[in-house]
């Protein structure tokens, strides 16, 4: 059965605007034998609510789906048991998510928990309903909280690593290692932190944003972050030409340094060598590419 507004939270009677003997009258609510001398269900004592709970999903096992006394009954149900849905959104206390919004995932795993209840196998509606208010909450987070999108079952591998890092990190006292956090779960250790990096796309920061989540720096996050240095990959072919260069010719290797290090033209090297600017074109090139096969292990 679909879910509605009205099935969460009951509605009050509309304020009539029209005074005209033509207005349709306010329709009334079912009455409740169950909820006599209870003004607001949600206010009801964790004790009694469990009572009120039992007694309210016999009557509704009884009533038809579609009619105004069951969806009465069910949203009442609803409002005796919004404690549980806060109940299970302390267990993700530390989560970034605002607390109305875990309210409204959490009361649809509850509407879920009413309608998945069969009265006659004889279990607590409690131990029902909160593991399945606590699945809603985390389909939620692994569904349509996370800042860059990976695949399901890194969102998963995310949740099974935290478990075992707060298991591991109580028993150890300290946070457990990859190697450790691998043997626990029977995984490999590249699986273990594939699973970490994955958790890092969780949530995410404007570079804009002045300070971050651990500091209280003054600048924005884009002008402290690093940048690669490209002259450290002048150093890696610097490294890798020496030996190159070193089995040059003489003549070559002098025609090299003449022209990169000295600056000179090729008509100066030319008249200094006794050379024409076109030989001393073709000596370049030939050497460059000799270079360049080199480089690319040709």
């Amino acid at each position: 059965m679909a879910t509605t507004s009205e099935d969460i939270l009951l509605a009050k009677p509309a304020h009539r605007t029209d005074q005209s003997p033509a207005a349709a009258p306010v329709p009334t609510r079912p009455h409740l034998p169950e909820l006599d001398g209870i003004e607001d269900p949600r206010e009801v004592a964790p004790a009694d609510a469990r009572e009120l709970t039992r007694v309210l999903l016999a009557r509704l096992a009884t009533l038809e789906e579609g009619t105004r006394e069951y969806s009465y009954v069910r949203s009442t149900l609803v409002e005796v048991n919004l404690s549980l849905v806060r109940f299970a959104i302390r267990r993700f206390g530390s989560h970034r998510e605002s607390t109305d919004d875990l309210l409204q995932v959490g009361s649809v795993g509850l509407i879920k928990a009413i309608d998945r209840f069969d009265v006659d196998h004889g279990v607590e509606f409690t131990t029902f309903a909160v593991p399945t208010i606590l699945g809603e909450i985390r389909r939620h987070f692994r569904d349509t909280t996370w800042a860059v999108h990976v695949p399901r079952r890194l969102q998963e591998l995310r949740i099974t690593l935290a478990r075992a890092q707060e298991a591991l990190s109580q028993r150890l006292d300290r946070a457990p290692t990859v190697a450790e956090l691998a043997e626990h779960l029977s995984l490999s250790p590249e699986e273990v932190v594939e699973g970490l990096t994955a958790a890092n796309a969780h949530s995410t920061d404007s570079i804009d944003l002045v300070g971050g989540r651990d500091d209280e720096g003054t600048s924005p996050l884009a002008d402290r972050l690093g940048e690669q240095d490209r002259r450290l990959e002048l150093v890696d072919d610097l490294v890798s030409l020496e030996p190159l260069v070193a089995a040059l010719p003489e003549r070559d290797r002098l025609i090299l340094s003449m022209r990169f290090t000295q600056d000179m033209t090729q008509s100066q090297i030319g008249a200094q060598l006794g050379l024409s600017q076109m030989h001393v074109s073709r000596l370049l090139s030939r050497t460059l590419q000799q270079l360049r096969r080199g480089l690319d292990g040709g």
